[in-house]
Order: C-alpha cells, then structure tokens, then sequence
C-alpha cells in the first residue's frame, strides 16, 4: 500500500499545472480507496469535476501511471475517460472524468449485478491493443503444477483482472471498471473468472450461484473446463501464498473463497 499525501501537500508548481486543465479548484475530497497512488482525491472545478491519482515519479510502482495512461483510449465507456496528465516536479498525476456512483454492491439480490455482466460483456469484446501489457499465463505461472496449461489462459483480449467490488462504480444503470494498473492480455473468460472469486468473497455467493453469474458473460461459455479447474485452482494458490494464514478478515475471506471455488470446480472437471 502506497503512502498518502494530501493533495494540497503537492508542490506548488504541481498544483499549478493541474490547474492549468481544471481551473480554479473549488473543493478537494480526499479518497480513502484504492491501495496504488500516493494521492488520490476528487476535484470540483471551474473546467468539471475530476477525478485523480498520482504517484511520485521515482515510486516502485510508477510503471503503472503509465499503464493506465496508456490503456484508456481503450476503453471508451468501459473506464471513465482519461482528461489529462500532468508530469511535474517530480510527481505523476493523471485526471479522469469524475464518476458520481456507488462502488459495485456483489450480493446476491442486488440489482447491480446485471449491470457488471453487462460491463464484463462489452470488455471482452475489446481486443489487446499493441502496447506492453503484462501475460495472464506469465502471471500465473508459479501457481500451476503442470505448465502446459498456461496455454488455456492464452488469449488476446484485454483484462482488467481485479474484480473487487471497489474497482467497479455504478452510476445510473452503467457499470465502469477503474483501476486498470495491472491490465493483462489473456483469455477473454478470465475476468469473469475473477469475478466468480469476488462474488463469493465479497457478495457471500456460493460457488454455484457466483458461476451462474459469470456464465451470463458471453465469453464465460466458451471457456474449457479443464482452463476454468486450471484457473480456479492456481488462484487458490496464489491467495494461499497471499495469505494463507493472515488474521486480516478481508484477505481471510479471499483465501477461503479461492479454495471453495477451486475444490467445487475441480469436483465438476474430475
């Protein structure tokens, strides 16, 4: 988790670029999710209100202000919209159209669910685009006990990969994914793969249920048994390595929820 800094703790020089996009900033909300940037808050401006999130340019994890710079023209209607990026006294800051919603509600009656299906279904639709983007089989190489199945988590459509509710804002009737730091070319059925683990850990579903949403993802039909059991099982490996014994509650039920996927799935492709 990255420290935080206020952004009226920002240089100078650095607020004065911003403003150069936004105008005079009238209010500044400072925002409490999001594990990645150093700042991250709302801007209320004379030019609209922004969202924004920056890291310092020396940061470990300043590759991925890059990454996300360079993805959103990708995603049109799927991520809000990329306005500008200010480069400046040593800070990386990025302003996207300020979204009014309410993170994504996984539970099991909530009328929010159709419209993440219906997000997870546009963004499989859209191809990797030509830039470095980092491999789902490479990703999820040291979690698998046979290495030709990688192979099953081969694809070329662009993933998000991190289905927490938090990264998913409802406004209205449509769904935006956010947070794309660790976008992934892959199979196309992986994120709602992703999805499946968060519906169970974060909605309380049932691996059942959680599948039964996921198979309302077109691409989720298409995906092999064998690369689902493949999948599930490397990512109850990975959240065993994660946190296989942290007393943190969240993790706790990220660990249980990969496990209880990956014995039903695996149950289902014996």
């Amino acid at each position: 988790m990255a420290s935080r800094t206020a952004f009226e703790e920002l240089p100078s020089a650095v607020r004065t670029a911003i403003e150069l996009h936004t105008g005079r900033i009238h209010r500044v909300d400072p925002v409490s999710s999001g594990l990645n940037s150093q700042v991250a808050a709302r801007l209320y401006c004379d030019a609209g209100d922004v969202h924004v999130k920056g890291l310092r340019s020396d940061h470990k994890w300043a590759w991925t202000q890059q990454r996300e710079a360079e993805v959103n023209a990708y995603l049109r209607g799927i991520s809000p919209e990329l306005l500008w990026r200010v480069r400046e006294s040593g800070w990386d800051v990025l302003g996207f159209s300020l979204i009014t919603g309410h993170h994504a509600d996984y539970t099991p009656e909530s009328p929010d669910l159709p419209l993440v299906v219906d997000l997870l279904t546009r963004l499989g639709g859209v191809e990797a685009p030509s830039i470095e983007l980092r491999e789902a089989g490479q990703r999820l190489s040291s979690y698998v006990d046979d290495p030709a199945l990688l192979s099953l988590f081969e694809g070329n459509a662009l993933l998000h990969t991190d289905l927490n509710n938090e990264n998913v804002l409802i406004q209205g009737e449509h769904a935006y994914m956010v947070d794309w730091a660790w976008a992934t070319r892959g199979a196309a059925w992986l994120d709602a793969g992703y999805w499946v683990i968060w519906l169970m850990a974060a909605g309380g579903h049932p691996a059942e249920q959680a599948e039964w949403w996921a198979a309302k993802v077109p691409s989720w039909r298409t995906a092999p048994c064998e690369g689902i059991k493949a999948f599930a099982v490397a990512n109850a490996n990975l959240w065993n390595e994660i946190g296989g014994n942290s007393p943190d509650p969240w993790t706790a039920r990220m660990v249980l929820a990969a496990k209880e996927w990956a014995e039903y799935r695996s149950a289902l492709c014996s």
